[in-house]
C-alpha cells in the first residue's frame, strides 16, 4: 500500500497579471510549486504527478524535485485535471489530491488526512470561517454542524440556505486509489461553468457508502492559495513570521521579527542575535553567540562561533570561521574562506580569497583569487590586480606580511613572509621573505613654481 500524491497545477492565473505560470512565482525565494512537491516528498509518497498545462514546459524546467509530470491539454475542471494525471495509480494506493497554488499546508495536516484513509473512508479539508464567500459549501445531513458529510455544492451552483453554511471546501481530498479510479469516471459537467467538479466525488463517494471524513487545519492560512500578488505578499508574511517565531522559540534573538526574510533554510547554533532586515538566502549555517548587525545578507554563507558582521554587509557562497570580525559595508564574492580570527574591515571586498588565521583586511581595499597566509595586514586602499583583461591570476601573501596603503599587487605575484611592503607601491615581482620592498618615485619639490591665475 503505497501514498500517492496528485497536484493540480495547470492554471493560468489570470489575476497575477504575469507571464510567469502562477505555481513558479515564488515565496520565500521557492517557487510555489516547490512548496507543495517538498511537503509531500516530507510525507514519504512513493509517487508525486503534477498535472500541468499553462507554461507547461517552463514549469518542467523550472522544477527541480523528482516528480512525474502529467498534461492537461484543455481547461475542463478540477476533475478532468485529476483524470490526467491517474497513470500508475494502483486501487489499494491512498491518494493524496491538492493543488500546486496552496503553498503552506503542513506535512501534519496532510498526514491526518493520510491516515483516515481506508476502503471505507476517506478525507476532506475544510473550515469553518466567518465569510465563506468563493468557497463551496459543505452539505452535512441532518446538523449542518456535526451530520455526515454528504456533498459539496459550489457557490455559484448553491441555494441561498446553502450559501449561509460557514463550512467551506478547501480541495484537498485524500482517498483509496479504487474508489478515485471508479468515481471520476461518473462525474459529469451538468453545472453552472460546464465543467468537471472535483467536488462532485463526495456525493459519488457517499451513494456508494463511502465516509467522508473532515479534517481542519490548525490554522487558516494553511488553506490559502494564491490568485493574485495582494495573496502572494500576504501568505510572505505568514510563512517569514512563522520562520521567526521558530528561530526565536530555538533561541535566536530577532530584534525585529516582521523585518526578517529567509529564502531557503538557515541553521543556527545558541546565544545568536540578528538585528532588522537581515536576508537569508539558500543555505545558511550560523554557530554560537554570533551577533548580525542591521540590513545584511546572506547567501549560502557559513558563519562561525563568535563572529561579528556589522550592518550592511554581503557574505556569499563564502564561509566564515570563528571570532570573526566582518563589515560595515564588506563584501564577501563566492569562494572566500576565512581562518578564524579574521578581520574584514569597512568597504573592503573580497571574492575567491583564503584568509589565514589573524589577518587583517580594514578598510577600502579589494584582495580576489588570492591566498593570504596567517597574520596578514593589509592597508587601506590596496588593491588586488587578478584580471588581466582575459584570464584571472593568483597573489600569494605570506605569514606576517605587511602590505603599505594605496599598494596594487599585480598577479600573478608573491609577497614573502614576513616582508613588508612601503605604502603606494606597484608590486609585479616577487617581493622575498622579511625584506622592504617599494616601488615609490623620487619626491620633487619645485621652487620658484607660481599656481596658475585665472585671466580677465
Amino acid at each position: 500500500m503505497a501514498i500517492r500524491l496528485i497536484i493540480l497545477a495547470a492554471g493560468k492565473g489570470t489575476r497575477m497579471k504575469s507571464q510567469l505560470p502562477k505555481v513558479l512565482h515564488p515565496l520565500a525565494g521557492t517557487p510555489l510549486l516547490g512548496h507543495v512537491i517538498n511537503t509531500g516528498l516530507s510525507l514519504n509518497a512513493s509517487g508525486i504527478t503534477v498535472v500541468i498545462g499553462h507554461g507547461a514546459e517552463l514549469v518542467r524546467d523550472t522544477i527541480t524535485q523528482d516528480v512525474q509530470w502529467a498534461m492537461q491539454t484543455e481547461q475542463l475542471g478540477t476533475a478532468h485535471a485529476v483524470m490526467q494525471g491517474l497513470e500508475g495509480i494502483q486501487d489499494d494506493d491512498t491518494v493524496l489530491l491538492t493543488y500546486g497554488d496552496v503553498p503552506l499546508t503542513r506535512a501534519s495536516t496532510y498526514q491526518r488526512m493520510l491516515d483516515v484513509v481506508s476502503d471505507e473512508r476517506m478525507g476532506l479539508l475544510t473550515l469553518r470561517m466567518d465569510d465563506p464567500t468563493g468557497y463551496g459549501r459543505i452539505i452535512r445531513a441532518d446538523n449542518p454542524d456535526t451530520g455526515p458529510i454528504v456533498g459539496i455544492v459550489e457557490q455559484k451552483d448553491a441555494t441561498p440556505e446553502q450559501l449561509a453554511i460557514n463550512e467551506g471546501n478547501c480541495g484537498v481530498i485524500s482517498i483509496r486509489g479504487k474508489w478515485l479510479l471508479s468515481l471520476l469516471k461518473q462525474i459529469g459537467n451538468d453545472n453552472a461553468q460546464g465543467e468537471y467538479y472535483l467536488t462532485d466525488l463526495i456525493g459519488l463517494a457517499v451513494e456508494n457508502n463511502v465516509t467522508v471524513e473532515a479534517i481542519h487545519p490548525e490554522d487558516a492560512w494553511e488553506t490559502d492559495g494564491v490568485n493574485s500578488r495582494v495573496q502572494l505578499a500576504m501568505l510572505e508574511r505568514v510563512h517569514q513570521a512563522n520562520q521567526a517565531q521558530a528561530l526565536m522559540e530555538g533561541g535566536v534573538t530577532l530584534h525585529d521579527p516582521s523585518r526578517l526574510d529567509i529564502r531557503g533554510s538557515l541553521a543556527h547554533g545558541t546565544d545568536v542575535s540578528i538585528d532588522i532586515n537581515a536576508v537569508f538566502i539558500g543555505s545558511c549555517k550560523i554557530g554560537n553567540n554570533v551577533t548580525i548587525g542591521p540590513n545584511c545578507t546572506f547567501i549560502n554563507a557559513t558563519i562561525g562561533d563568535g563572529t561579528t558582521v556589522q550592518a550592511n554587509s554581503v557574505v556569499e557562497d563564502s564561509v566564515i570561521g570563528e571570532n570573526g570580525d566582518i563589515g560595515p559595508y564588506a563584501r564577501l564574492r563566492p569562494g572566500c574562506e576565512l581562518a578564524n580570527n579574521v578581520k574584514i574591515g569597512n568597504f573592503v571586498e573580497a571574492k575567491k580569497a583564503v584568509i589565514g588565521n589573524g589577518s587583517k583586511v580594514n578598510h577600502l581595499s579589494y584582495v580576489g583569487d588570492a591566498e593570504l597566509a596567517e597574520n596578514v595586514n593589509v592597508g587601506a586602499g590596496t588593491i588586488t590586480c587578478n584580471y588581466d583583461g582575459v584570464n584571472k591570476h593568483k597573489t600569494i601573501i605570506g605569514s606576517g606580511a605587511f602590505i603599505g596603503s594605496n599598494t596594487a599587487l599585480v598577479a600573478p605575484v608573491t609577497v614573502g613572509a614576513d616582508a613588508t611592503i612601503g605604502a603606494g607601491s606597484t608590486i609585479a615581482k616577487q617581493a622575498p621573505d622579511g625584506q622592504l620592498t617599494i616601488t615609490r618615485a623620487k619626491q620633487t619639490t619645485i621652487e620658484g613654481w607660481q599656481r596658475p591665475t585665472k585671466k580677465n
